[in-house]
């Protein structure tokens, strides 16, 4: 098995469970599949990756050579735009999918991938997914579908986000990782640091910290450290409403 190399060694195991054993979600794309995606009689076909948290198992640039499926933990998918700044492109929670934009259509990854917290991961490798897809058509319509409500939201979030201004940018993430990940007693239940807010919303952390300054007198969040807490959902969806905020999910 050759896996994206790390500067720190990844725990790897390889699986001989028949199910993903995670959830039971009906639109879930591994357990609905689970029959067509675990029984391969390819050697390595898919393997358990344990990540420490702040490890990148996915580096951009690197040759594609499968996709992952969180088990457990939460994941930072980002890529390198101009001058060599970072772009989080979304955060990942489990049942989620990482690595499958590059899978089919290019040779290596466009985007790296970061653990932001002790990480389990499911690998299926490359071969492993072709194979899968040749021989059950489920499985292969299943994909596509997929794929093409990715696309759907991707164009839709690069359109509401080219019209947004520093502000609604700001909003806007707070509400997406709000509504992904839900609170821990009063508070977003991801601490993030400010820079990587910025890295979501396009913008400089300087402004983030203005952007927070000014919602924290308005009432409409508190913050504590790295945690933030939303005070008033309603008017903060409100106020970029005409950006189809829930778009990104």
């Amino acid at each position: 098995m050759h896996l994206t190399p790390t500067s720190n060694k990844l725990e790897i195991k390889t699986s001989l469970d028949g199910s993903c054993s995670v959830c039971k979600t009906a639109n879930c794309l591994i357990h609905n599949n689970a029959e067509a995606l675990f029984n391969s009689k390819l050697p390595q076909s898919n393997a358990v990756i344990n990540c420490k948290k702040g490890q990148q198992f996915i580096i951009e640039g690197a040759p594609v050579n499968g996709l992952f499926f969180i088990k457990s933990g939460t994941v930072k998918v980002f890529r390198t735009g101009i001058n060599g700044r970072q772009q989080i492109v979304r955060f990942a929670k489990p049942c989620e999918i990482v690595g499958h934009r590059g899978f089919g259509t290019q040779e290596y990854y466009s985007i790296g991938a970061i653990a932001l917290q002790d990480t389990k991961l499911h690998y299926f490798s490359k071969e492993h997914l072709q194979e899968a897809l040749l021989k059950n058509p489920k499985f292969a319509y299943d994909m596509m579908l997929f794929y093409a409500n990715e696309l759907n939201r991707s164009e839709n979030k690069v359109k509401s986000i080219s019209q947004m201004t520093v502000r609604e940018r700001v909003i806007d993430t707070l509400l997406y990782i709000h509504r992904k990940f839900g609170d821990l007693r009063g508070f977003i239940n991801l601490p993030l640091s400010r820079k990587e807010y910025a890295d979501y919303a396009g913008t400089t952390e300087e402004q983030v910290i203005r952007v927070f300054s000014l919602l924290k007198k308005e009432r409409l969040i508190n913050t504590q450290g790295k945690k933030i807490g939303i005070i008033n959902v309603q008017t903060l969806k409100n106020e970029i409403s005409e950006h189809n905020y829930f778009l990104d999910s």
